[in-house]
């Protein structure tokens, strides 16, 4: 018995803007600073590698000085029928109903919502009321590959079923303007909002790319390398700039070991699947992929028209492969890392 993912489908809030047209806000946002981290700051944002990202909140909203409270209410307001829509998009290009699906999981880390996401859905699209949900919360850029390996589990212990994992992301509701750090100035240049929805299948006659093995990779002593610090003004980012090259050190343990247990090595894979988490982690993984005689092309174009939308990012990747025709047989390496430290993967084979 096999587990299939049978479609993706990505959507993206109603604002967005340019990078060009974000620096007259960053700039107003930083008149009161030092000079020097001004121009650091800009530079930053124009040297990130993205060229346009999307947002819940107009611009204006975003750079407004608001309380946690509101900046939640408008993350509650709007990633309900953000979701709705990738869902219904996604069971539409699949020819399923809302009614066969037997598992829903919702990735967000970005806000806070009890009942959680998954409930309110279950109620506006009419699921079934025997439906098993699963809310996951605090995993980060890494839990859009978390959700897929959630549901794989139960897939494989469940012939027949069929499961949905939803990934909703508003990092810049999380933007704070009173922190001038260089975690805050990173972060506000590199993340956007996103929302992906994948359907995976266990019924025999769903056809797509098969999940064949997954694992997770758990970094020792780096919990405080990544990750968010609740304070009375929302979710302050905690980025560690050391990231990449932590990365760098553990890419030969977090790659060719995995493969090995499934009897491949780097050159049996075809095709790279993998988190743009911003451009410094894109380049340090690209060198590494490079020296192995693989590229992350798509990788960088998601980052560059969208950025960062943590969880959901790597999704998106996931989709501009799933609109290929692809060769019977390729094999495909999901890739993301996130708090914790970790790092998950996934190998498909088409």
């Amino acid at each position: 018995m096999s587990v299939k993912i049978k479609s993706v489908a990505t959507v993206t809030p109603q604002y967005y803007k340019e990078t060009k047209d974000i620096l007259p806000f960053v700039e107003e946002w930083l008149s009161g600073q030092d000079e020097r981290l001004r121009r650091k700051t800009i530079k930053i944002f124009e040297g990130a590698g993205v060229d346009k990202r999307y947002s819940i909140m107009d611009p204006i909203e975003v750079f407004t000085r608001t309380s946690f409270q509101e900046r939640n209410d408008i993350y509650k307001r709007e990633v309900v029928p953000l979701a709705q829509t990738a869902i219904e998009k996604a069971l539409k290009k699949a020819s399923w109903n809302a009614q066969e699906l037997d598992y829903i999981i919702t990735v967000s880390c970005t806000g806070i919502m009890i009942p959680s996401i998954d409930a309110y859905l279950i109620n506006s699209m009419g699921m079934r009321q025997d439906i098993v949900r699963l809310p996951v919360t605090e995993m980060g850029c890494v839990a859009g590959i978390s959700g897929l390996i959630y549901a794989e589990n139960f897939l494989r212990a469940n012939p027949n079923k069929k499961a949905a994992v939803l990934a909703i992301e508003a990092p810049t509701a999380t933007f704070q303007l009173d922190d001038f750090s260089m975690a805050n100035m990173v972060s506000a240049a590199i993340f956007g909002d996103g929302c992906a929805c994948v359907l995976l299948s266990s019924c025999e006659e769903d056809k797509g790319p098969v999940i064949k093995s997954h694992e997770m990779y758990h970094f020792p002593d780096a919990t405080h390398m990544m990750g968010f610090d609740l304070v009375n003004s929302g979710l302050q980012m905690v980025l560690d700039k050391s990231v990449p090259e932590t990365i760098a050190s553990h890419f030969p343990a977090i790659i060719h070991p995995f493969l090995e247990k499934n009897g491949l090595t780097i050159n049996d894979v075809d095709h790279l699947i993998f988190h743009p988490g911003g451009k410094k982690i894109v380049q340090t993984v690209e060198e590494l992929f490079h020296k192995l005689g693989k590229n992350i092309d798509d990788t960088k174009e998601v980052l560059r028209i969208y950025g960062n939308m943590s969880s959901a990012t790597v999704l998106f990747v996931l989709e501009r492969f799933m609109c290929r025709e692809l060769n019977k047989g390729s094999k495909g390496l999901m890739l993301s890392f996130g708090p914790g430290f970790t790092a998950q993967r996934i190998l498909l084979e088409w």
